[in-house]
């Protein structure tokens, strides 16, 4: 398949530059992925759509002030740096721009130096590793020095840091929000254990797969970047235990699909475990453990966008966005949801 083949028509006014007042009533478009019908709801609805012993998987990463705005010593410029993952200990995993300013041997001063970083090598597609000096804890300096790091389309400011992540968000480590979680408040996810839907979590910690563009016209010669997961032992039987008694495993965003399917037998078992997933899903992968997604509307031509392809059809989805296009939408990370069933 061509990248080309998953292209559609949006409007720049229907990208969402903030998140709506009330998370629940954002709009949430339903698809039937074996008819193709669509209904429009809003998203406190999803629970009319959750029956009771299905589960529901959700990812409980939290994003970190990952976006640093920093000089070279002496001089007046600036240069971003985007945290993407934790390699070990100091050293990071980072996007820089402009690159060509950041070469191995540099050092990067950000906060008037509470924070230096040290350029140790550019990586394959010209992410770079660095390694940063500080005094104290780097978490409180990060949060001090960082930024939300907001997607490039959204460039209205966030005055609320916490609207960028879930009400659940609890491990740190993302560099971005798993964004169809954002619609879920703690009322409604109480509601939802109500009616006696289990809820499971597990973590995906969002890094460059999400912001990679596919730059190539063979989808099948795209790399996915590997980002970090952990899913455990209470997880991995919660989600048995819904199947062996034949309820439905609900993803709550597609870091929650991959992190599921990388770690589904092909009898879709899921087994307690960690570890790193580059798993690129586009159509005619032929899913293991998930039933229904829960998901937001994502940029044309991307991996994302090809995942949920793969899941309910490309032109039952392509469709569907057209739909949404139709009927004003907001798109993307701020953006309206879709539940596809």
């Amino acid at each position: 398949m061509k990248t080309s083949d998953f292209y559609y028509e949006l409007p720049e006014e229907l990208i969402a530059q903030h998140p709506i007042k009330n998370r629940e009533e954002s709009r949430l478009l339903i698809l039937d992925k074996d008819t193709g019908n669509i209904e429009h709801r809003k998203f406190k609805d999803i629970i009319d759509y959750l029956n009771e012993g299905d589960c529901l998987v959700l990812n409980d990463t939290k994003v970190i002030p990952a976006r640093l705005f920093g000089n070279r010593e002496g001089k007046d410029e600036k240069i971003e740096f985007l945290l993407l993952k934790n390699i070990e200990g100091n050293r990071w995993e980072t996007l820089v721009k402009p690159g060509k300013k950041v070469r191995p041997g540099r050092k990067i001063l950000f906060g008037d130096g509470l924070l230096v970083a040290n350029v140790l090598s550019i990586e394959e597609g010209g992410t770079r590793i660095v390694e940063f000096h500080y005094d104290g804890i780097f978490e409180e300096v990060l949060d001090r020095l960082g930024e939300m790091p907001l997607p490039p389309y959204i460039k209205e400011k966030l005055e609320d840091r916490d609207r960028y992540q879930t009400v659940y968000a609890k491990h740190e480590g993302s560099a971005a929000a798993p964004t169809a979680g954002l619609h879920f408040t703690k009322e409604l996810l109480n509601q939802i254990e109500e009616k006696k839907v289990n809820i499971a979590y597990l973590t995906l910690h969002v890094g460059l797969g999400t912001f990679r563009p596919v730059k190539v016209e063979n989808i099948e010669e795209h790399h996915m970047h590997s980002e970090y997961y952990e899913l455990n032992e209470e997880t991995a039987e919660k989600i048995n235990l819904t199947k062996k008694n034949g309820g439905r495993i609900i993803a709550v965003g597609t870091t929650s699909v991959r992190t599921l399917e990388t770690i589904a037998t092909l009898k879709g078992k899921i087994l307690p475990h960690k570890g790193w997933t580059d798993i690129f899903i586009y159509p005619g992968y032929k899913f293991k453990a998930v039933d229904c997604l829960i998901t937001n509307f994502h940029l044309p031509e991307s991996t994302l966008l090809m995942l949920v392809s793969a899941f309910a059809g490309r032109e039952k989805i392509l469709k569907a966005y057209n739909v949404a296009v139709e009927n004003r939408y907001r798109f993307f990370s701020f953006g309206d949801a879709m539940f596809i069933k």
